[in-house]
């Protein structure tokens, strides 16, 4: 059975329908989606089987936090398709990527990455840092098509990776500014590009799109020392000079893939200045919360109490100490429980 004929089977969709749903049964297009869910389960089996499939438009909006992000959402009944082609694809893609790669994908997560970039930050001297400029937007679409191509093991479902890419260009291009690489002319900025924010399959394609840099880094430029979470890379060592040539050597491979560097960005420095990673700043022998993390989530919580009530408030603020609890914030937290007088058991 290749890989098309496996999304279309019915346990496979019903699995996608109960993945896509959860926690939002009984609101809106879910609703609406699970009061007819049958029809709506065997119609999307016809389409995918017949290969009419078409996804539909995107909302999109704006969040703010940590910075301004367009994000896109695909219709419910898109979503039921993307994790149907996820649970399929999902562990071709997993046997394929490095064991420290750490964003989207089960079993690893943020805390793992930060207790790993812990790890790291005790054996070696320094720390080069790596973040990317204009992920998303930039994903090109023949460069990531290709190289899914190559990580699964028919071109069955090709199609649907059609279509979903096709649906997502130019979704991001306001957000997108032009860049040229070597061989390029002046057609290169009709390249279809981008994946939208918000998407399963973007989340995932992401991972993919990088894995060939990722064994790069492993493999050519032989640091062992190395994780990525998206599009932040870190890599450790103990020689400056060497790490000064992989940045070089990683700019250059950067540029098969249509990619470049921040600006300003990729220096090695000590690891004792404090590594900020993931809304936090890694020490060898301890961890602390971002300052502006902690000021965010102030202005949050006053938000959540004056319009949502203090039960909102309350089930905000267990999952924030869930988090934070990873880095030495208990002074932090028993502060902010203090000024708005909200106990904690």
């Amino acid at each position: 059975m290749n890989l098309h004929e496996q999304i279309c089977e019915w346990e496979n969709l019903r699995l996608a329908y109960a993945n896509a749903s959860r926690g939002k049964r009984g609101r809106g297009a879910t609703a609406l989606f699970e009061s007819l869910l049958a029809d709506n389960l065997l119609d999307l089996e016809r389409e995918l089987r017949e290969q009419t499939y078409q996804p539909g438009e995107y909302s999109n909006f704006f969040i703010h936090e940590p910075k301004k992000r367009l994000i896109s959402a695909a219709p419910f009944r898109d979503r039921v398709v993307h994790h149907a082609l996820c649970n399929i694809t999902v562990p071709y893609f997993e046997r394929l990527f490095i064991a420290d790669s750490y964003a989207n994908r089960v079993g690893k997560g943020t805390h793992r990455a930060i207790d790993r970039c812990q790890q790291f930050a005790r054996k070696y001297k320094y720390v080069l840092q790596c973040d990317l400029a204009q992920f998303f937007p930039s994903i090109d679409h023949e460069v990531l098509r290709e190289t899914l191509k190559r990580m699964l093991p028919d071109e069955s479902v090709m199609w649907l990776l059609d279509r979903i890419l096709a649906s997502g260009r130019g979704v991001l291009a306001g957000e997108y500014d032009m860049a040229y690489f070597p061989g390029d002319d002046l057609l290169a900025v009709t390249r279809p590009r981008g994946l939208p924010i918000g998407n399963l399959t973007s989340q995932l394609w992401a991972n993919c799109y990088l894995n060939p840099f990722d064994h790069f880094i492993r493999r050519e430029l032989g640091c062992v020392a190395y994780l990525r979470y998206v599009d932040d890379s870190l890599l450790f060592g103990d020689d400056k000079k060497e790490m000064m040539g992989w940045r070089d050597a990683m700019v250059e491979r950067l540029e098969c893939l249509r990619l470049t560097l921040h600006a300003g960005s990729a220096h090695p420095y000590p690891v004792g200045a404090g590594i900020p990673f993931l809304g936090f700043r890694i020490f060898p022998n301890h961890r602390r919360l971002k300052q502006r993390k902690g000021f965010a989530y102030r202005r949050k919580l006053r938000h959540l109490i004056e319009y949502g009530g203090r039960e909102a408030a309350r089930a905000s603020i267990e999952g924030w100490i869930n988090h934070v609890r990873y880095a030495d914030t208990f002074h932090l937290r028993q502060s902010i429980l203090k000024e708005f007088d909200l106990l904690y058991a």
